[in-house]
């Protein structure tokens, strides 16, 4: 268990706030790998108590962790959107298998939903930096555009070995992609469905969709690497 200190927290989209803390010396995580966190002042009552799971969406060799999230109505978030810089919270961690494998000679396909795009944003940070050979296509989706966390970073990250494929399935002004991620949509940007390890991150509906979805399409369960991401 760690102490950590709030710096400052900024809107990423729209009902999302990005939380930055000091990272503690001697601290260090592969990227897409998440903590536990602890509001040790949390007065008011949470029913699911004060602790929650976050990705860590800063990638390792930077200098800050930060975390994202949507923001409910719940104790745990309004202590932390409330909470001043300066404040102190727990951390435990890290912990989780998403990350990227190690043979560079197998694409990647990362299945983002919402604010599942947190473990990418960590994990693209990184291959961009450290400069890896794989080649990585990410799937984007969202409602909206004002909902895509990230967006506006993940468009201007697209590199010969980083592809993005946004979608947009509410938006009437979207001209672009506005399917469901699905069979159709994937086969379209990857040619070889079973050649690349997937990794996919959102609510519990969607990545129960995608594996079936994956399954269906002959994938194997040891090329598939999951989070999900709970609305509390």
């Amino acid at each position: 268990m760690a102490e950590i200190t709030l710096r400052r927290r900024e809107p990423v989209a729209e009902g999302t706030l990005a939380f930055y803390f000091d990272k503690p010396a001697g601290f260090s995580h592969e990227a897409g790998q998440n903590a536990l966190f602890t509001l040790p002042d949390l007065r008011e009552e949470d029913a699911a108590g004060p602790t929650r799971t976050f990705t860590i969406a800063s990638a390792p060799h930077e200098r800050e962790l930060m975390i994202a999230t949507r923001m409910r109505d719940s104790a745990f978030k309004r202590f932390l959107g409330a909470a001043p810089p300066g404040t102190k919270i727990e951390m435990e961690g890290p912990a989780g298998l998403m990350v990227l494998h190690e043979d560079p000679a197998r694409p990647a396909v990362f299945l983002a939903g919402g604010i599942g795009i947190t473990p990418f944003l960590a994990m693209t940070r990184d291959a961009m930096k450290r400069e890896l050979a794989h080649r990585i296509v990410l799937f984007y989706s969202n409602r909206r555009p004002q909902d895509a966390a990230f967006l506006a970073e993940l468009e201007r990250r697209q590199a010969p070995n980083l592809r993005l494929v946004t979608t947009m399935t509410d938006a009437r002004e979207w001209r672009g992609e506005k399917r469901r991620i699905c069979p159709e949509l994937l086969a379209q940007h990857v040619p070889d469905v079973l050649a690349p390890v997937y990794y996919f991150a959102g609510p519990p509906g969607m990545t129960m969709a995608v594996q079936g979805m994956l399954k269906e399409l002959g994938v194997s369960e040891d090329d598939m690497r999951s989070e999900e991401f709970y609305g509390y």
